[in-house]
């Protein structure tokens, strides 16, 4: 199974025994003060592709007593998650969100921090499948709870000391997934404006087209000049939009990259962390 699957491949492949479909969707409303988010589990009650459960990011799968939003569990509580809700180490998942399919990534990048490489994310999420007439279903799907093992790969999540010894270290490349008004610091939204400095900026939205299909390869290919062996960190607000950055760029070919899973809200909110609006 190739890392990004088609609507119409999900479609032939519902009823397989080793398949375990997950909606991720996460809902994010922007308020006066900023940007709020709350489980999609509401919507998926009311409707969700066929055969699919309910992966939310907002409770079981994040560590909810830090102060971080959307905080990393331990591996071994993120794989017990992932167990009870049927994936286990012969399984096979397919990954989709209502949106644009960065809360999809996010859940794709925690199963790769634990070592677990058979999941793809669907090309064009739920709004796809939905504009396509495809099937819908209130009923959750029933998997039996299944044994996910650990084997954790550390270095694909990078922390604030990383990042920091990153800003002087030009053999490590970071990279600014928001929009460009934030980038620029036009905009703030984690308290202080601007970015890291000496991160380049690759918004993550510009992945994808007008129906939230990621761009084709040699599009995406163009966007990413740096060296495809070289250190990696991408970032944005809270690890989810820098997610999908990563998820291109691991199918692109890059062999070391890292998601800053705290990102901005972390980063910002520290005034010994340097920030620039320069670039």
């Amino acid at each position: 199974m190739d890392t990004l699957v088609s609507t119409q491949w999900l479609e032939n492949h519902l009823g397989d025994a080793d398949l375990v479909v997950l909606d991720c969707s996460v809902h994010t409303e922007q308020t006066e003060t900023g940007f709020q988010n709350h489980s999609g589990r509401a919507s998926f009650d009311s409707e969700h592709i066929p055969m699919a459960g309910f992966a939310d990011l907002t409770k079981e799968l994040c560590d909810t007593d830090s102060d971080i939003e959307f905080a990393l569990p331990e591996p071994e509580a993120f794989c017990a998650e992932m167990g009870a809700l049927g994936v286990g180490d012969q399984s096979r998942v397919v990954l989709y969100d209502n949106s644009m399919s960065a809360w999809a990534a996010r859940v794709w990048w925690m199963l790769r921090w634990v070592g677990f490489d058979q999941a793809a994310i669907l090309d064009g999420g739920l709004k796809l499948w939905k504009a396509e007439g495809r099937a819908l279903s209130s009923e959750p799907a029933k998997h039996p709870n299944r044994k996910l093992t650990c084997n954790s790969r550390p270095d694909v999540i990078a922390d604030r000391k990383e990042v920091m010894a990153a800003i002087d270290n030009p053999a490590i490349s970071l990279i600014d997934t928001l929009p460009e008004a934030s980038y620029r610091g036009e905009m703030s939204i984690y308290g202080r404006p601007g970015h890291i400095p000496t991160a380049i900026n690759i918004c993550g939205i510009n992945m994808l087209d007008e129906t939230g299909r990621y761009l084709p390869r040699e599009q995406l290919e163009a966007m990413y000049p740096a060296d495809r062996n070289s250190r990696q960190i991408t970032y944005c607000g809270g690890g989810i939009l820098a997610s999908l950055n990563a998820f291109v760029m691991t199918r692109l070919g890059f062999t070391d990259v890292a998601v800053y899973t705290a990102s901005l809200q972390e980063w910002a909110r520290d005034p010994a962390n340097p920030m620039s609006t320069d670039g």
